[in-house]
């Protein structure tokens, strides 16, 4: 009975983390991929000596898969930031240059500081460029920018198809796996920017890339108006431009990241 209670804990302790997982697996990758695409030739070269062998789409899913380990729990309120529906862009950016809470805000700036720190010891780099890779792909997931009230939409529940689903993970996973690609080929497919627009999504202050996560959230809960959607491809139809739209703002936002670090 004991060895059979120790495997179900275990068990519990792995799925949990996967629930409320951030782009999935897929989305990661994708936005790794397109990142690996802009690096400068010195930051990636930076990269290649932290990350070795590992890829920066391979390196994207640590964050998540290391969640079933409980001496990693800490992290779980760094993967997503929490705001009230009522705050405009002024508001939220007086709201985070006073924010002193564990969240991802706080620690996308903790990371970027400690990653210029030439003098950073060798794990703690491979730790905190695995966790910067990953938080910048989970804050243009917008439902990681949302309510805390319903879990950033984990309680809405939805239909997708037929599956009985949520919300959140209708935009993690649903609608990725819907396009029936690999992350490679779904790269090539969206992987598509001009100099000038690289440019002014890369210099956009991180607030904005916050507020424009928020407002996204917020049309997808007033779409919702029901715990019993049924959404399709009508759902998909609508909404797939956005969501390739934040991939590749993530994935052209780190690399701009990864380059000011590493590549200066």
């Amino acid at each position: 009975m004991k060895r059979l209670k120790k495997l179900f804990l275990a068990g519990l302790f792995i799925y949990l983390p996967f629930n409320v997982m951030a782009w999935g697996v897929l989305g990661h990758r994708i936005v790794g991929e397109i990142a690996d695409s802009y690096l400068t030739p010195k930051a990636r070269q930076a990269i290649k000596e932290i990350l070795g062998n590992e890829s920066i789409a391979m390196a994207s899913n640590w964050a998540d898969l290391i969640r079933s380990d409980s001496s990693y729990s800490y992290l779980t309120p760094c993967h997503f930031l929490n705001l009230p529906d009522s705050m405009d862009k002024e508001q939220l950016k007086e709201y985070l240059e006073k924010d002193t809470a564990t969240d991802v805000y706080t620690e996308l700036n903790f990371l970027i500081k400690e990653l210029k720190n030439k003098g950073l010891e060798k794990n703690k780099k491979l730790m905190y460029l695995r966790l910067l890779i990953h938080f910048v792909g989970d804050i243009h997931q917008p439902l990681h920018v949302s309510r805390e009230e319903d879990w950033g939409g984990n309680k809405i529940k939805v239909m997708w198809f037929r599956e009985p689903t949520n919300l959140h993970a209708v935009w993690d996973d649903k609608l990725i796996d819907f396009q029936q690609l690999s992350y490679t080929e779904y790269t090539k497919t969206i992987n598509y920017t001009s100099v000038e627009q690289r440019k002014l999504w890369q210099s956009a202050p991180l607030y904005e890339w916050f507020y424009e996560s928020h407002e996204i959230a917020l049309s997808l809960y007033n779409e919702i108006t029901e715990n019993d959607q049924k959404l399709s491809y009508v759902y998909n139809y609508d909404h797939i431009e956005t969501l390739n739209n934040q991939l590749l703002k993530a994935g052209v936002r780190l690399a701009g990241l990864l380059n000011g670090i590493f590549g200066g």
